[in-house]
């Protein structure tokens, strides 16, 4: 819950200190606070009783007043998609994010396997949702119209209050779909407290403050678009501009506009950046493709960004080398995994090296797992994590969680590594190519 309670501090003590902005539009935090508190009326004032807890499945965490509920929430990257979460958490609910992109055998599978209660959406997927939520048998509701700051505040009374520190930190907060390459997509359960460690580990690890500007590019089913460039930035106070197709010549646009030639910076200049390794490809791509002086101008902006990171998979070398060249940025990599986020990362100040992913974020502790035929002479092993941003289980499967983790606490990755000789970490591939 730290995030709702920093929007909704941050709306009480600057009411128009922008949040999210998206498709031209500005939204304040006191707009977020205002939204999400909306939000979490419309699923109190339902049944949300689901098909396990008709049935008493043991596995349903649905209690009195349907706080545990599960509730899906599709949207493009939008104001509304983020109210939308944090009205869920604030309700007691659990936030299911669906993604745009699943066919609808998908959808229907995750919507099943959570036996998601509601489904809140947006007026552009009304007609394919409400048909989905009828076959999974959930009800749908449009999200409610984003309240307009001049002529309505953010009420939060002491019961409001109350309830919100009510909520216990194991709770469960957020079900995230792995990306199902080794089998069916399995829920990976977060609770408010794995949240509220990662928002916070991300926030002084990479500094983040209200200073910054995030131009956001990622889908928002998967950790990387959801924490590292959405969740621990709204924590800093920060703002979020989402860009929902991904597009060269708009992010080029956007950071020249940030940083004109004319070294005039604009009032609501892109500070910081996350993206894929194919982003970078593309970007260079189409730098490559402009004449002389527009290149000048756009390396001359992204050099003055303050942060420019890289995830999600491996960065190839090459790719890494012509960015610095261009940008002036040795993009900062990290690792994670949607069982714990991230856990590892280059340092914010300091020697990022290529080919390696850093070393352990604050609080975290990883370990390689010898093979069972005994130590590698190469220092070879399984990546192991153990760290306040861990999952508390994989949705209806105790054996499956209970086999993720060694005897004494650690998750066990499925992903080979080692350290160099400053103890950096380097990720290998998948364990089993190695044993």
């Amino acid at each position: 819950m730290e995030v709702f309670k920093a929007a909704y501090k941050k709306g009480s003590m600057a009411r128009d200190s922008v949040a999210i902005r998206a498709d031209q539009k500005s939204y304040s935090y006191d707009q977020l606070a205002s939204s999400a508190l909306r939000i979490s009326s419309l699923l109190c004032s339902n049944d949300l009783k689901t098909t396990s807890e008709k049935t008493k499945n043991e596995n349903s965490a649905v209690l009195a007043g349907g706080c545990g509920a599960r509730i899906g929430i599709v949207a493009k990257p939008s104001f509304e998609f983020v109210a939308g979460v944090l009205g869920t958490w604030f309700s007691g609910c659990i936030a299911v994010p669906l993604a745009l992109s699943y066919p609808e055998s998908e959808l229907l599978h995750v919507m099943h396997d959570s036996d998601i209660s509601m489904v809140l959406s947006t007026e552009d997927y009304r007609e394919v949702l409400q048909n989905v939520a009828s076959k999974s048998g959930a009800k749908f509701s449009l999200i409610p119209p984003v309240p307009n700051v001049s002529s309505e505040t953010t009420v939060f009374d002491q019961s409001q209050a109350e309830k919100m520190d009510g909520q216990r930190g194991e709770d469960p907060a957020l079900i995230v779909y792995t990306s199902g390459t080794t089998g069916k997509p399995k829920g990976v359960v977060h609770t408010h407290k794995s949240i509220d460690a990662q928002v916070q580990m991300l926030t002084e690890a990479w500094e983040y403050t209200s200073a910054d500007q995030f131009l956001h590019c990622l889908p928002l089913h998967h950790v990387h678009g959801l924490f590292n460039a959405l969740l621990a930035p709204l924590y800093a106070g920060a703002t979020v501009e989402f860009m929902p197709k991904f597009s060269v010549r708009g992010i080029w646009q956007r950071w020249r506009e940030s940083y004109p030639v004319n070294g005039n910076r604009a009032g609501e200049a892109i500070t910081a950046f996350t993206g894929v390794p194919t982003m970078y490809t593309r970007l260079i791509q189409g730098y490559e493709a402009m004449d002389t002086e527009l290149q000048a101008a756009s390396a001359s902006a992204a050099k003055q960004l303050r942060l420019m990171m890289c995830g999600s998979s491996a960065l190839p070398l090459p790719v890494m080398q012509q960015w610095e060249t261009i940008t002036g940025h040795r993009l900062l990599e990290r690792y994670g995994m949607t069982e714990f986020v991230m856990a590892i990362s280059n340092p914010l100040r300091g020697a990022r090296k290529a080919g390696t992913v850093g070393n352990p974020l604050p609080g975290v502790q990883v370990k390689i797992a010898e093979d069972e035929s005994g130590s590698d002479a190469a220092g070879v092993g399984e990546i192991c994590v153990k760290s306040p941003s861990l999952f508390k289980e994989y949705w209806k499967l105790p054996k499956v969680t209970k086999d993720s983790f060694t005897a004494d606490g650690f998750f066990k990755t499925g992903d080979t590594g080692k350290q160099d000789e400053d103890g950096y970490y380097i990720i290998l591939g998948r364990k089993g190519i190695y044993f």
